[in-house]
């Protein structure tokens, strides 16, 4: 399939796999289907089973195959998008009219600012006491060589930029490349497919340089944050296995808290609870990682929305984005400065 740009036309479809198909044969033309379709939610077909919810993204030369065989196979559907390639091109309208399509002029600070925390610091007990005994590390964004490349070719874009010297295709995901159960289930071993967990863990500089960061710092750092898209959930390990981690009343509470903080903001539901449970298995993330490392308190959000818009949100909802995600993020700092192994 040609790259996202290239393409002219394209439909996102919301496809739930619960028709009366046994769960061999969903697998089976769920593995058809792969041949057509980009996932978008969840990220490998190895997660696709009977019941599963899943948004694919097609090419418009192959949507009217696939809806055949939904229609068919009596599996619903939903069209979220009808022309995928004209809401980026009137994004990047907007973007453009805006001055702020231009990597060297982009300004961070219009939705990355710790203006409002500073500002606060004097009228706000609370902000006060967060930055009074606590030192934050913020790396705006991972993958800087992939983010570079969504700006300037692939609005879609997830892996690294690195390259491979058998295959064409290029990059990792740098959510699978790190050492913890590194390359098992719900990595792929192929670089060409979205999950690749790389030739080796680390093998990313990204991921080795961050990873390094928090081995030399790990005695210090209480909890670990990541910040991903889309699902509109606060998950906790394990991703990796299906277990309870020993500090999870802790963990637990500090997640049912911050998503209850969250959802004061705009009313937005969050679900959370162990990542293996709420989303799916995973290996080689960065927040089993981190604690299985020693940081005792490891989230990832996976930030709006549940599958309307995906990976296109509207700039109009970032701001709402980072207003209630910011309450779940000092919900939890506050829960570190409780005693709370």
């Amino acid at each position: 399939m040609s790259n996202l740009h290239d393409l002219k036309a394209e439909t996102l479809s919301r496809c739930d796999y619960n028709g009366k198909c046994s769960y061999g044969g969903m697998a089976q033309d769920a593995a058809v289907l792969a041949l057509q379709v980009d996932l978008w939610q969840p990220s490998s077909i190895s997660y696709v089973s009977e019941g599963t919810v899943t948004d694919v993204h097609i090419p418009q030369n192959a949507s009217r195959t696939l809806l055949a065989f939904l229609q068919e196979a009596r599996i619903q559907y939903k069209v979220l998008i009808e022309d995928l390639q004209k809401a980026v091109e009137n994004e990047k309208s907007l973007q453009t009219q805006r001055n702020r399509r231009s990597l060297s002029e982009y300004n961070y600070e219009v939705y990355h600012s710790l203006e409002d925390a500073l500002l606060t610091y004097k009228t706000d007990p609370a902000m006060r006491k967060m930055l009074n005994h606590l030192y934050f590390y913020i790396m705006p964004v991972f993958n800087v060589d992939g983010y570079h490349f969504s700006w300037t070719h692939d609005r879609f874009w997830r892996k690294t930029r690195s390259r491979n010297s058998k295959f064409r295709c290029r990059g990792v995901d740098a959510n699978r490349n790190w050492k913890v159960k590194w390359c098992d289930e719900g990595a792929s071993a192929h670089p060409c497919d979205d999950t690749y967990c790389g030739p080796f863990p680390e093998s990313e500089p990204e991921v080795k340089a961050v990873a390094d960061f928090l081995r030399k710092h790990r005695k210090r750092i209480r909890a670990y944050l990541s910040f991903h898209a889309y699902a509109q959930m606060l998950l906790y390990p394990y991703s990796y296995k299906h277990a309870t981690i020993p500090n999870v009343s802790c963990v637990g509470f500090a997640a049912h808290k911050a998503v209850k903080a969250l959802r004061s903001a705009h009313g937005t539901q969050y679900r959370h609870g162990p990542a293996s449970q709420t989303l799916y298995v995973s290996s080689g993330n960065s927040m089993d990682w981190a604690y299985k490392n020693g940081i005792p308190y490891a989230f990832a959000f996976e930030l709006r929305d549940t599958g309307q818009f995906g990976f296109l949100l509207p700039e109009k909802l970032i701001k709402p984005t980072c207003t209630e995600t910011m309450l779940a993020v000092k919900n939890i700092t506050m829960h570190l400065l409780r005693k709370c192994p």
